[in-house]
């Protein structure tokens, strides 16, 4: 996710019990591999293993590029990106907009995966509209191609984010080739992560906007998949010690102005549902240092710890949670 899973966040993730998370993606055309944003999403200093890089791109030969590129850099896992549906992607043809062209996407996949040693996966839709559903073809080309593992998020490109997930799709994706296939979409709990698995029979599943102030989500689905039973929430303290070191990884990431302003979004997410997140929002936007954006934290979660022990989420509207966890939409590739 464009603007989201940065190497900061990854590594909160991991430290989550994510056991895998893919790094903002990366275009393939490079012209923009020097960019200040093209040099940050390709450094991957102190990252624990395995270190997933996503590219996007049309061009065979500029993604078997951008693949070598990145390899080079660290990345151990290449990811390729036909799942965005974002128009700013899919109009430079990138994205889940190459799902309607299947023979660019044999191509594509043939092209990197020849390039490089490590493993390449790929992110897919299940096609580009419900008319023309595909993504069992896409599955089998990738198979043939050398992919390693396909995650498949179960919307079409027309689709974007609304409606019913298709993870009968999925089960059909997931019957059609030997390579493992991980779900995505709308999972946002232990059950429904569960629910997911059994109706589709992945062999795991990918979560995106779910993780989007909720981070410990991933230890929350492992454990109730382990044991069947629910994890506590977190602590305040937990909560607050995890949201601080997010922070000091994304200060010194980002820096001063930088880092003050980005880590906006990742706090409106962490208190959307907590009570007096309104309040501390409004705090939030007009501090204008690192020092000012700490302490807005420290006093918030201060006096949650006075009313609870755990983080006690209040309910509201779900429009409010659309407009507050909705993810940004990915950087154009040409910017």
């Amino acid at each position: 996710m464009a603007g989201v899973t940065d190497r900061p966040f990854r590594m909160l993730c991991k430290r989550m019990g994510a056991g895998y998370a893919v790094s903002e993606m990366v275009a393939a055309n490079p012209k923009l591999w020097g960019t200040d944003k093209s040099r940050r999403r390709t450094d991957h200093a102190g990252e624990v293993a395995p270190v997933a890089v996503q590219i996007a791109g049309a061009d065979p030969a500029m993604m078997a590029d951008a693949a070598r590129y990145n390899v080079d850099r660290g990345a151990q896992i290449i990811d390729i990106n036909m799942g965005c549906p974002a128009k700013k992607v899919c109009n430079a043809a990138a994205g889940s907009a190459l799902l309607a062209d299947e023979a660019l996407v044999a191509s594509i996949l043939d092209a990197v995966v020849r390039a490089v040693d490590v493993p390449v996966t790929l992110k897919i839709r299940t096609g580009p509209a419900p008319a023309r559903r595909n993504a069992v073809t896409i599955a089998r080309i990738a198979e043939r191609a050398g992919i390693a593992a396909l995650a498949v998020h179960g919307r079409t490109r027309a689709c974007m984010f609304v409606g019913a997930v298709e993870f009968d799709t999925v089960r059909a994706v997931k019957q059609a080739v030997r390579i493992p296939v991980f779900a995505n979409g709308d999972i946002r709990g232990p059950e429904r992560a569960r629910e997911v698995l059994e109706r589709t029979g992945a062999d795991g599943v990918m979560i995106g906007r779910a993780a989007q102030g909720r981070p410990w989500i991933f230890r929350e689905i492992a454990h109730y998949l382990a044991t069947g039973r629910h994890l506590p929430a977190p602590t305040v303290r937990e909560a607050h010690e995890a949201i601080a070191l997010h922070l000091d990884d994304h200060y010194a990431f980002y820096g001063e102005e930088l880092g003050v302003r980005i880590a906006r979004k990742h706090l409106h997410w962490y208190t959307a549902e907590l009570p007096g997140g309104d309040v501390f929002r409004h705090q939030v936007n007009a501090a204008v240092s690192t020092a000012e954006q700490r302490a807005a934290v420290d006093v918030f979660f201060a006096r949650l710890a006075w009313k609870s022990e755990r983080l006690v989420y209040r309910d509201v509207s779900a429009a409010t949670k659309a407009r507050v966890h909705a993810s940004p939409l990915p950087e154009p590739l040409a910017a």
